[in-house]
Order: C-alpha cells, then sequence, then structure tokens
C-alpha cells in the first residue's frame, strides 16, 4: 500500500509540474503575440529550466529574441532547436537569416563531397528518429531471415537472403548514425559567441597574443577547455583561446 501511495504521489506530481509548464508556455507565447518580446524571452527561459526542453520552445525563444536584435542568443537558440529537430524547416530558414546580421565572413574550409553528403543525411533524423528506422529495418530483417530459412522454393530463400543482408547493414547504418546525433546533442561541441567583440589569444591568458577577432553570433567548434578558458576553431580552420563566458555551448 505504501508503494502505491509513494507512486501516486509520483505520478500526481508529475502533472501538476506538466500543467505548470504548460500553463507558462501559453503565457509566454501570448506576451510574443502581444509584442512583449523581452517578457517572453523571460518566460521561455523559465519554461527551459523547468526541463519542458523542446525544438518548439526553443525556435520561439530564438524569434523572440530576433525581434529584440539580440543576435547571439538567437542562433543559439535555432542551433538547439535544429540539435533536437533537424529537420526543423522553420529553424533553419530563420537561422539562416539570422546569420545576415553577423559580423564575421568567415570562409569555410572545403569538405569532401562524400563527407558533406553523410553529414547532410545524418541531419535528416534525430538521434531517436534514426534508431526507431534501425529498428524496425532489423524486424523486417528477421522476416526475411525466417523466409530465407523455411522458405518453399530456392528463389526465395535466395531473394529473401539477399534482402535480409542489405536491410541488415542499413539497420547498422542507421544504428550508427543514432549514436553520432546522439553524441552531438550530449557533448556539445560547438558554441555560440554571446558579446559583441572578442579577441581570440594565443593561449588562455589574457597577456596572450592578439591572434584575430570574433563577433556576436558566430559558430565556433569548441576543442578543449582550460580552467575559464576554452579552445575554439571556426570554420576556416583558425585556432586560439578564448574565455568561457564569452561563449555558450549549443
Amino acid at each position: 500500500m505504501k508503494h502505491i501511495f509513494l507512486l501516486l504521489t509520483a505520478v500526481l506530481m508529475h502533472v501538476v509540474s506538466y500543467a505548470q509548464s504548460d500553463s507558462l508556455l501559453l503565457k509566454a507565447n501570448e506576451l510574443y503575440a502581444n509584442g512583449e518580446f523581452a517578457l517572453a524571452a523571460e518566460q521561455y527561459e523559465v519554461v527551459i529550466a523547468d526541463n519542458s526542453v523542446a525544438p518548439e520552445i526553443y525556435y520561439n525563444l530564438g524569434n523572440a529574441y530576433y525581434k529584440l536584435n539580440e543576435v547571439g542568443r538567437a542562433i543559439l537558440n535555432y542551433e538547439r532547436a535544429l540539435l533536437l529537430s533537424p529537420n526543423y524547416a522553420d529553424a533553419q530558414h530563420n537561422l539562416e537569416l539570422t546569420k545576415l546580421k553577423i559580423v564575421d565572413d568567415i570562409p569555410q574550409n572545403e569538405v569532401f563531397f562524400l563527407q558533406r553528403w553523410i553529414d547532410n543525411l545524418i541531419k535528416v533524423f534525430s538521434s531517436n528518429q534514426w534508431i526507431y528506422l534501425s529498428v524496425g529495418l532489423f524486424v523486417i530483417c528477421l522476416v526475411f531471415a525466417l523466409l530465407f530459412l523455411f522458405g518453399a522454393s530456392h528463389g526465395i530463400r535466395k531473394m529473401s537472403f539477399y534482402v535480409a543482408f542489405l536491410l541488415l547493414l542499413v539497420s547498422i547504418v542507421c544504428f550508427i548514425f543514432s549514436g553520432i546525433q546522439k553524441n552531438k546533442v550530449e557533448n556539445r561541441n560547438e558554441a555560440v559567441i554571446m558579446i559583441g567583440v572578442v579577441v581570440v589569444k594565443s593561449s588562455p591568458d589574457k597577456r596572450g597574443t592578439d591572434l584575430f577577432q570574433l563577433h556576436e553570433g558566430t559558430k565556433v567548434g569548441i576543442k578543449s577547455t582550460l580552467g575559464e578558458w576554452v579552445e575554439v576553431e571556426v570554420g576556416n580552420g583558425n585556432i586560439g583561446w578564448l574565455e568561457a563566458a564569452y561563449v555558450e555551448r549549443i
């Protein structure tokens, strides 16, 4: 009886928490619709802090910051929406629109076309979607494996073998893609510059040599961290150090 009571209490608390988050989200949407973008952004941040994370919430928060002309925070939240839902067309469109406001025009290193094609393919689905596809294909693979073992004719068994083998390979590839997407979400090795302009140093020290400048909204890769400093890499391959307070991980 005690265990049942504890279970019911936990369920009730979850329902109450969900209802509160839903109420906060509705309030945030209402504030945005009324043009109160600063208050709306604050409310969306509260919803996210309450662990109500969803690509749509990050997208709405990005829109609020875009209206406030906070380029860095707008890009950060569009990127977070795309991290959770890579094929979120609206977030991708608004991200590209916001990037037009970035001061930096850093040329990107050329990527081998096959690598670029694979990267774009991986972004088609989220980690969960890839794993669902992988499991679904594996189940179908098992069906054809049974046909191979118990098929009525040699032709059916032969065809079933090749189909099962192909489905198994595709299922494994989908599983790998799911792992890659999950790794991106968990490790978050990309970040966005959050202040107007920052000087990138040659070493994790304010006395280090100035290498180059980066401006608000520019996306960087995080290579390593040392205390309050992060080593970053930009699209053209340039590497340097800046204070961690100047960036926020996607």
